[in-house]
């Protein structure tokens, strides 16, 4: 039998449905793995299907007969992980009223599979590497060594690695897990394999309640294949059982009605992107901030620019502001009247102190305008600084006075005295 025709064959056994190539490289691994004993760990996201390929490895592997287990290790107690994994014994905890044979005891000769390993706790991480190094391991609440035959299959949604520079995942239990490591893609990356899941799910659906199963039009299988689909296989299973059981009448599925059953994705969290320009190298989060804050850079500096013009050219002042006024798009408060009338107001006790700046009018002399002419040259980004500078200029220009100086400064009176307090300049 040729590879393909193998990859096939297991495709329909274990009910997997899809063509792309990263799908078939991940089934031809576990096929490659099944024969041998050695520990495999399947990585991918929640919902991607890791759990199959457990299943293909032990059913093609030569334990076949023998008992297999898969656990959560997410899902149990931190403080009954070790009781269910390795037995206890009898009175060795409250409620322990008899003795109990654990995971490992019964599959001996079996295959377990451990998912969600990433949450397991760091003593029960002790207790398995002794289990993979020489198959040995103690019930809790005694003293006598076990010896079981278990083939391990481990599953992770997380990255192992940052949680072993992170200290919550033993790096020696880490390099252990992963002699072979298997990557499930997500389901956005599978291309066409979207919408034959979609088919496979509404015929399913169909088929079981005796229905007409729902079509897509072709913009709805363009709009379905753009989603990026962050459940992965399971969403997209929910996906169409809702649209089955809420379209009885209409079967065809359109676009607009498509994205009324899509949920709006989380735009606003971080996430990496690709670049078309490289094949398949990932920009990292923190070539995306470098970005940004080169963006941040730039405005702040073409903002000193036009405050500068407006202070020089206090008569032309809306013309500049209409010349610029893409530095204020998405602010809450609009240029109005073609002037800035008031600068954001800021709660101290709940954000470090920033610059708050009303600009009322050109400059009352010369020297102010030089004193802005060289802030504005001056690449010190440090508000903190900024902000003491100006409070200390309209303090002296005011006599000390607080009251005309919070108006010039366009704060209100309480701000500046808590100002003066943080700067030190009651004196």
């Amino acid at each position: 039998m040729s590879q393909d025709r193998e990859i096939l064959a297991i495709k329909q056994r274990f009910g997997i449905i899809g063509n792309s190539n990263l799908l078939n490289h991940a089934i031809k691994v576990a096929v490659q793995v099944a024969p041998t004993d050695m520990t495999v760990l399947i990585t991918g996201e929640s919902g991607s299907g890791k759990e199959s390929f457990s299943k293909i490895i032990h059913s093609l592997s030569a334990r076949k007969h023998g008992q297999f287990i898969a656990v959560n290790c997410g899902a149990i107690p931190e403080g009954t992980i070790d009781s269910e994994l390795f037995g206890h014994e009898k009175g060795s905890f409250t409620g322990a009223h008899d003795s109990r044979r654990g995971y490992f005891e019964v599959t001996n000769g079996g295959t377990i599979f451990l998912d969600e390993i990433g949450e397991m706790p760091l003593g029960t991480q002790a207790r398995l590497l002794r289990v993979l190094e020489n198959g040995e391991f103690l019930r809790v609440g005694s003293s006598k060594v076990q010896k079981t035959d278990v083939r391990v299959v481990a599953a992770t949604n997380v990255d192992l690695h940052k949680k072993v520079d992170e200290g919550k995942f033993r790096e020696d239990l880490y390099y252990r897990l992963n002699t072979v490591p298997i990557f499930v893609p997500p389901l956005r990356e599978r291309g066409t394999d979207i919408e034959l899941l979609f088919r496979k799910f509404a015929s399913d659906f169909a088929e079981k309640y005796r229905t007409k199963p729902v079509v897509l039009t072709d913009d709805a299988k363009i709009l379905l294949m753009k989603y990026r689909f962050p459940g992965n296989i399971r969403q997209l299973k929910n996906l169409v059982d809702q649209i089955s059981v809420l379209s009885s009448e209409e079967k065809e599925i359109g676009a607009e009605k498509l994205s009324q059953y899509l949920p709006a994705e989380g735009s606003n969290l971080p996430a990496l992107y690709h670049n078309p320009d490289r094949d398949s190298e990932t920009i990292s989060e923190r070539d995306i901030l470098y970005k940004v804050l080169f963006e941040m850079k730039r405005d702040v500096y073409e903002l000193k620019k036009l405050v500068l013009g407006i202070l020089e050219n206090g008569n032309q002042s809306g013309q500049l502001l209409e010349e610029h006024k893409e530095l204020f798009t998405g602010m809450e408060d609009p240029v109005k009247e073609k002037t800035i009338e008031e600068a954001p107001t800021v709660d101290m006790e709940a954000t470090p102190p920033v610059t708050e700046l009303k600009i009322e009018s050109a400059p009352r002399d010369e020297e102010d305008v030089e004193d802005i002419i060289h802030e504005t040259e001056d690449d010190d980004l440090s508000l903190e600084k900024k902000e003491k500078e100006l409070i200390i200029k309209a303090l002296r220009r005011h006599n000390n006075k607080r009251k005309h100086a919070a108006k010039d400064l366009g704060i209100s009176e309480r701000t500046l005295y808590r100002k003066i307090k943080y700067y030190e300049l009651e004196d």
